[in-house]
């Protein structure tokens, strides 16, 4: 079907698999209308009214389009002189860019027409090579759709010939060992690969992909305009994909998912080390493995390292195969492993391979948010069109992925484990990486020093003098850390703290579960050479290090190293963007370091700087550059109301010094008493935090109000514990549907959940599982928390006052809001459902607050000064939603 709109941008009509709503026809028109004038835009639109669809119609459509004028322009401009075409016109917006862009004026003609001939000529030259690439990839995609029957039996004979003779020259190579020059030290095979590779600056580095060079040249492709999608979660991700799948354009589309080593690595082997940090290390040094050089001329006056493992996926011709049948046909993660299973190739690599030719790529926020993590998996933005969904996280994704915190005991336990890697390879050691390593070791003596503390002494019984929390600015805390003269750029990049990390891992915390008896007494012997290095009984270490404490769950979960790389790196932000908060509790073991973020614009200047267009889609947003918003027209049935008073007449204000109160918490089971006698099914009740849902449900309970309640509604708590989320819901809707088909007194079932916790986001209440959505009171943060007041001054110090509020007050109520938008946007979830939205606080009817709902609540919203008369149209709904 075709959805038929006349819109200012020229397109009348977008491909759609149904008759879409009216406000989707004007969704995918303002959206063509961004992409078409390259503007940042904001559309607002409800959880259940075809967001996404419209996202990919609207954004397809204009990408179908802006490929096709500019095949018309390059045939235009390469069409023969004298071959009938009509007169070359300046090129149209929106396509290639004009020639001679420059500023002419003032310069004689004959340099002006040599300038345009030459320009002219590059550019056709240019067009030339871009179609015989395009001509190439699509025989190549379609010679894959016709032979999809011959599948992979020939490419996976011809990896099982590279595997055995792989293995044979690596027996070869190690029967040879032992013919080469003495070293000062001979070590275990197994301990070759964590000798740090020599270090090299940045001016020095040959930048190279992993892959031979002919190889890559191969690989790679010019990247043609493309749409780059982005989410949080990646359930999120894989549910796009198969909107895509069933959409108009999911036959036609060039889409690659991207995704972690811990989701696409198919090497068992690996797989099994669990942790993220740990795949992606082992990864590395297979890759490392796989390209070192081994020639003689190389290896000259030096002895040969021993071959160590290599990735059987990591192959070029089965990863160029895996990048045509992901370029084919729109697959999700899940479908990419299991392919990547089949053509023995590495999804991981295979699809960023994928990358320069796809018109559609999937990926999460911090692959694109995060310019290291970006630059890495080979996403160039330049012209290209960015679309950030659930967008209401993003501001606090951006945060979060620049700030990190270290404690005492991990800054210990990191320099324990540093300098016994110093001292175990100091004689294979260059010169270069032994001075990086004694300025981290440096670097991690003044940081504890810095909390009171002294890395030589076990940090949990080194007590703080003076606790409390304390802020500086960065350049304030590298001057008193005397750190100030060390160049931290460089430090953080070092490439040791992989190859520390695979130290620790293998000697320091050996995991005996996955180890052969005999690979467990060689650690074993390792781990005591280690333990007189922590008791001070080796000779030649001039600094003894503190004993680690074994039963740190974080420490035994990942190396602390990497956290001191990610604070290292923070550190490098300009003085004005951050803080540095030193949190002195008790021990020096329980004090930490933390950097926070306080400007994440700085960051995502970056994406919209280089972007054509960048589309920023969420439940709501505030006005923008290019804004929309579908909520005044969304065909769903709500009852949004605002109870200012309860049954007894109590006014409803839960403040921090009133929430407290018998009367109040007596006051919110009345209401919820009177509730369930009306509502049919579920009702779900949020709370501002787990302790004050603890608090109201033990007085409930002693008050008599949860066995009333426990008559018409079986009651649930959601859990702290994650693992618990799925029993207790599973339970929960089964009890529903019990109580919907037997009838009787009881009536379905009450969830007590918390904002911000397991059901405020990502959990779908829809139908019968949310016919009634309560918030109580207005989830407002803890202004006393030391890192808010630091973002609060700041906003103060750096913002410009909205109306009479100050910026402070503003990012307060949008917090508060936020959490109460994602909370009551658990229901109402499609066209056909309906559910009331009870906001107990009669503050919810100042100005201010109400503006910061979604329109169709804003637009619905009743306000009622007696609790009698707003139960009163509460009952009225539902009873017409049952007849």
């Amino acid at each position: 079907l075709q959805s038929k709109t006349q819109n200012g941008s020229g397109r009348s009509s977008f491909p759609f698999p149904y008759t879409p709503y009216r406000i989707q026809e004007q969704f995918m028109a303002a959206l063509y209308a961004a992409l078409e004038a390259g503007r940042v835009g904001i559309f607002e639109s409800p959880t259940g009214t075809g967001k996404s669809l419209s996202l990919i119609c609207g954004a397809l459509s204009w990408l179908r389009d802006f490929e096709e004028k500019k095949q018309q322009e390059e045939a235009r401009l390469l069409a023969p002189e004298g071959s009938g075409q009509e007169e070359k016109q300046p090129l149209a917006s929106g396509g290639l860019a004009c020639l001679n862009s420059g500023d002419t004026s003032g310069e004689p003609d004959w340099i002006t027409a040599f300038v345009q001939k030459k320009e002219e000529q590059d550019l056709v030259h240019r067009l030339k090579e871009e179609q015989i690439r395009r001509k190439k990839r699509e025989e190549r995609l379609e010679k894959i759709r016709h032979n999809v029957q011959l599948k992979y039996a020939a490419k996976r004979k011809r990896s099982e010939e590279d595997e055995t003779k792989h293995l044979l020259q690596l027996s070869k190579e190690i029967l040879s060992e032992g013919a080469g020059e003495a070293v000062p030290e001979q070590l275990d095979h197994n301990e070759e690969e964590l000798i740090l590779a020599e270090y090299e600056s940045d001016e020095e580095k040959k930048v190279t992909s992993g892959l031979e060079e002919d190889d890559n040249n191969d690989l790679e492709e010019e990247h043609v305009t493309k749409i780059y999608y982005c989410s949080r979660t990646h359930s999120q991700l894989s549910q796009f994909v198969h909107e895509v799948q069933k959409s108009p354009f999911g036959k036609d589309t060039r889409l690659v998912s991207l995704g972690s080593r811990q989701n696409l690595c198919v090497n068992e082997e690996v797989r099994r080390l669990g942790a993220l940090q740990l795949i992606n290390d082992r990864c590395t040094e297979m890759q490392k493995n796989k390209h070192e050089k081994k020639s003689d001329a190389e290896v000259e006056g030096k002895k040969r390292r021993v071959s160590r493992a290599v990735c059987p996926f990591y192959s070029y011709e089965q990863m160029q195969f895996l990048r045509d049948e992901v370029l084919v046909e729109v697959k999700d993660i899940e479908q990419l492993v299991t392919l990547g299973k089949e053509t023995k190739a590495c999804p991981y690599y295979g699809s960023r391979y994928a990358i320069p030719a796809a018109q559609l790529v999937v990926l999460p926020y911090q692959m694109l948010l995060h310019e290291a993590t970006r630059s890495a998996a080979g996403i160039i933005l330049k012209d290209q069109v960015v679309i950030i969904d659930e967008a209401h996280n993003l501001i606090d994704t951006i945060t979060c992925i620049h700030s990190v915190e270290v404690s005492g005991s991990q800054l210990c336990c990191a320099h324990s484990q540093l300098l016994q890697y110093m001292e175990r390879y100091r004689k294979r050691l260059k010169a270069k990486n032994l001075m990086y390593i004694k300025q981290i070791l440096y670097l991690l003596e003044r940081f504890v020093v810095m909390l009171g503390g002294n890395v030589n002494q076990n940090p949990s019984c080194q007590a703080v003098s003076q606790t409390g929390t304390e802020l500086k600015s960065i350049n304030d805390f590298l001057f008193q850390s005397q750190i100030d003269n060390i160049n931290l750029f460089k430090v953080a990049q070092v490439s040791s703290i992989g190859t520390l990390f695979g130290f620790v891992e293998r000697y320091g915390n050996p995991a005996p579960a996955v180890k052969t008896n005999k690979e467990n007494q060689k650690l074993a012997g390792l781990q005591n050479f280690l333990m007189t290095l922590q008791q001070g009984s080796y000779k030649e270490g001039p600094l003894q290090s503190p004993p680690v404490e074994a039963d740190n769950d974080h420490f035994q979960a990942a190396s602390p190293l990497m956290h001191i790389e990610g604070f290292l790196s923070a550190l490098t932000n300009a003085n004005e963007d951050g803080r540095v908060i030193l949190n002195r509790q008790g021990t020096i073991g329980q004090s930490s370091l933390k950097f926070l973020l306080l400007n994440p614009a700085v960051h995502f200047a970056k994406v919209v700087k280089e972007c054509r267009a960048v589309i920023i889609a969420g439940e709501r947003g505030p006005t923008g550059t290019h804004y929309f918003s579908c909520s005044s027209s969304i065909p769903v049935s709500g009852c949004p109301e605002i109870f200012s008073f309860g049954p007894s007449n109590q006014q409803l204000e839960f403040t921090y010094q009133t929430r407290d109160l018998p009367q109040m918490m007596d006051e919110t089971g009345r209401i919820l008493c009177n509730l369930c006698n009306v509502v049919p099914g579920g009702v779900v009740c949020f709370f501002p935090s787990y302790d004050y849902e603890k608090q109201v449900y033990a007085h409930w309970e002693k008050a008599g109000l949860l066995t009333r309640l426990a008559t018409k509604k079986k009651i649930f708590q959601e859990p702290k514990k994650a693992n618990q989320v799925e029993q207790v819901l599973a339970e929960y809707a089964k009890c529903i549907k019990r109580c919907s088909q037997a009838g009787g007194q009881m009536t379905g079932a009450l969830l007590l959940s918390v904002v911000g916790g397991k059901m405020s986001e990502g959990i779908n209440f829809s139908d019968d599982l949310g016919r009634c959505v309560i918030m109580v009171g207005m989830p407002y943060p803890n202004i006393k928390s030391p890192e808010l007041q630091e973002k609060m001054t700041w906003l103060d110090k750096t913002m410009p006052r909205a109306a009479s509020q100050a910026p402070s007050r503003v990012l307060i109520e949008n917090l508060c809001m936020k959490a109460v938008n994602q909370s009551i946007g658990r229901a109402i979830r499609h066209q056909k459902d309906f559910a009331s939205i009870l906001l107990l606080d009669h503050r919810y009817a100042r100005p201010a607050i109400l503006n910061k709902l979604p329109q169709w609540i804003r637009e619905r919203i009743q306000v009622k000064s007696a609790f009698g008369s707003a139960f009163a149209e509460l009952r009225k709904f539902h009873r017409g939603k049952s007849d």
